[in-house]
């Protein structure tokens, strides 16, 4: 099977290279979140990326000429040229998030912290770090090779040490 791998895509043009991915025949994610918008005299909600300039996809690294003719990708993440791929968990994790419809949002990566699963609820078996923000508890689930986050607000009983 082949592996997950982000894509550095330039500024604004995550949904284009996604739809012009899946259109090619790939299997894409981009994971968005409703972010709200001040406009003058009025707040607008609309979709935004959760890794503002990536678009993750699955594909055979030693075929990437494709992804890489996408319009919009700048580069496949990695060690220099060679492409590292996202761990299948992390992946995973962010889907189940994004599925949810919990309120979720771009987090500062962090690696401190206890890790815990969710235990209830539509999040049930993710798992991540907790953190506390403002008396409230927060799932925070990482792309390490990003060094992104995206945080979710979890109740106390949801969870479970790892």
């Amino acid at each position: 099977m082949e592996n997950w791998f982000a894509l550095r895509v330039r500024s604004n043009f995550e949904q284009t290279t996604s739809t012009i991915l899946r259109r090619k025949g790939y299997e894409e994610l981009l994971p968005t979140y409703r972010r709200r918008m001040r406009l003058p005299g009025r707040y607008a909600e609309a979709e935004a990326p959760l890794f503002p300039g990536y678009v993750f996809a699955r594909f055979d690294p030693q075929v990437r000429l494709p992804i890489l003719m996408t319009p919009g990708v700048v580069h496949i993440v990695g060690a220099g040229k060679t492409p590292e791929p996202i761990a299948e968990a992390e992946i995973r994790n962010i889907r189940r998030i994004a599925a949810s419809k919990v309120a979720a949002q771009p987090w500062p990566f962090t690696k401190i912290g206890q890790k815990i699963t969710i235990q209830k609820g539509s999040l049930k078996g993710v798992e991540g770090l907790l953190l506390k923000v403002k008396n409230r508890r927060r799932l925070v689930a990482s792309i390490t090779m990003l060094q992104r986050s995206v945080a979710v607000e979890i109740d106390d009983d949801w969870v479970r040490p790892v």
